[in-house]
């Protein structure tokens, strides 16, 4: 409190403030202009010569960009995909001391359909990235999102690539690369340039929206009732659509422009959406679910402010464009909801986002890998994610009739399925038959079946006497996918290439199911209905006390 007799002549103390650090910390000369951490402050130079190095560090530690490959450049517009192409472009330029030697094309993706908007807001986005790409000189691709219902049926089916090259190829790669260059130096084979622009203007000409398919783009976004549910289908098409652009034009690789804080606020909201299985895949370098296109994420070790700093000294060009989620509530959305926590909990815990990110780093798949010609049973419809359950089988294994029934029932996701069966009286109406007409022991035993290529389940319903079931989209999903589905008012609204190859998929399933036996033989059914058998009582017999 104030006194009376308190003076207030006295000289008054200056308190010092924090301020920036006088000296970078690299060179010890020049001034800093900016602080990355604490502690961490740069000048202008080696601010840019630590960007630009943790981009080559990173694609030539991993080395999964072979020389003379072509790379697909997934931009959107932001800041972290714009900065991703400014590495490239100065990675392939004459004065770069370690240079890129791969060749870059670029694709957007036109969401305007699906976020509400107009025409004129569109065109003029439009025109604003095709100004940003042609000054590259690159090759680019814009595609709008309706074309998702023109796509091919061969989307969704796996592609294996060839055996992964060893370390030691790669040095025998750039040679072959070197020598080709200076051969094709000498005889004048250079001209590159026409070529490009050419591509470039035809893969521009090739982005005409339909009627037809901007109605079936509006009726698909309408029928998904909540925002989670609408994001999560729209980075699956967009997923669809980059895959088959890299397909068409023998791209290998496609670049994805994730940041270290966007893969920090994707882990956390993938395992609340569902997709704990599949984190290894959508948060690491590399995703080789695709077999023969290879998803990298080079700008990962980057965190949001770093890439903000370098592109406001260096004048990197990016845009803003509405999406789904623009001007809703942080509550709108599982995905907005988790990176409304995870921004605001950054900025109280500045090691709140390498935590988070270096976690995903120890992350690994427990499914077989995808670049092994996996079945495409295997995978999951949409995400192409591997589809495995508790028992570590491939969901293809569980279509033969015995781990269909013993296995395969035990899940939490088989589980609901037949609950929503149930619940719409879509079970419990198979015919039955006498078990002595077609087993001679009366065991219900599906290996002893006297009918050729048939067996008899549950409650003696023998699968000779079983109607076929009707192609059902949600057994050929993920738990994740299947909740997207599961929010749509109509099934009928997905593009024509899901259903077509939900259905050959459910076909194929059909066949194994008509015949069981077929993939072991009479010995190795017996073992294995042994030990499922004991694996089945095991459990009981701890309760017993035996």
């Amino acid at each position: 409190m104030c006194q009376v007799e308190e003076e207030y002549s006295g000289p008054l103390e200056k308190t010092s403030l924090p301020t920036v650090s006088k000296k970078c910390m690299k060179c010890k000369e020049s001034t800093a202009v900016l602080i990355i951490r604490v502690g961490d402050a740069f000048c202008r130079d080696c601010f840019r010569e630590y960007f630009v190095h943790k981009f080559r560090a990173m694609l030539g530690k991993n080395r999964v960009i072979f020389p003379g490959e072509k790379v697909l450049l997934a931009v959107s517009g932001g800041p972290a995909s714009s900065s991703m192409l400014t590495q490239v472009q100065e990675g392939l330029s004459r004065d770069a001391p370690k240079k890129l030697r791969f060749a870059p094309g670029i694709i957007y993706i036109d969401e305007g359909g699906a976020c509400d908007q107009n025409a004129e807001e569109r065109e003029k986005t439009l025109s604003q990235m095709e100004a940003i790409f042609r000054k590259t000189g690159f090759p680019y691709h814009i595609v709008s999102l309706e074309q998702v219902f023109s796509l091919p049926n061969s989307v969704l089916e796996p592609v294996s690539c060839g055996p992964e090259r060893p370390g030691s190829s790669y040095k025998a790669a750039v040679d072959q690369y070197l020598q080709q260059k200076e051969v094709n130096q000498r005889q004048g084979q250079l001209a590159t340039e026409e070529a490009q622009d050419a591509v470039a203007h035809l893969s521009v000409q090739a982005s005409q929206v339909s009627p037809e398919h901007k109605q079936a783009l509006e009726k698909l976004f309408s029928s998904l009732k909540t925002l989670t549910a609408r994001q999560d289908m729209l980075q699956t098409l967009r997923q669809h659509l980059i895959l088959h652009t890299a397909r068409l034009n023998g791209y290998s690789k496609v670049m994805m422009g994730d940041s270290c804080t966007r893969l920090a606020i994707r882990l956390l909201s993938n395992i609340s959406l569902g997709r704990g299985a599949s984190l290894a895949v959508d948060t690491g370098f590399s995703d080789p679910r695709y077999g023969d296109v290879v998803i990298v994420r080079p700008m990962r070790d980057y965190s949001s402010k770093e890439i903000a700093f370098y592109n406001r000294l260096f004048g990197v060009r990016s845009l803003f464009i509405s999406g789904l989620g623009t001007k809703t509530s942080n509550k709108a959305s599982i995905q907005q909801l988790t990176e409304s926590f995870v921004i605001k909990l950054q900025a109280d815990f500045p090691s709140t986002v390498s935590t988070i990110y270096r976690t995903s780093e120890k992350l690994h798949t427990a499914c077989p890998p995808q670049t092994s010609g996996a079945v495409a049973a295997d995978k999951c419809l949409l995400c192409l994610c591997a589809v495995c359950n508790k028992a570590g089988k491939s969901q293809h294994q569980h279509y033969h009739f015995y781990y269909k029934h013993f296995v395969d029932a035990a899940s939490a996701s088989h589980a609901s399925l037949i609950s929503e069966r149930l619940s719409r009286g879509e079970l419990g109406m198979e015919a039955k038959i006498d078990p002595a007409s077609c087993c001679p022991s009366g065991t219900l035993d599906p290996f002893s079946c006297q009918r050729e290529g048939q067996g008899c389940g549950e409650g003696g319903s023998c699968t000779a006497a079983r109607a076929p079931a009707p192609a059902d989209l949600k057994s050929l999903l993920c738990y994740s996918c299947r909740l997207t589905v599961e929010d749509m008012a109509a099934e009928d609204t997905l593009p024509p290439y899901i259903t077509s190859e939900a259905e050959k998929r459910w076909n194929s399933m059909s066949r194994l199911r008509a015949n069981p036996a077929a993939p072991f033989t009479r010995a190795e059914s017996q073992n294995n209905r042994i030990d499922t058998e004991a694996h089945t009582w095991a459990p009981r017999c701890r309760d017993k006390g035996r």
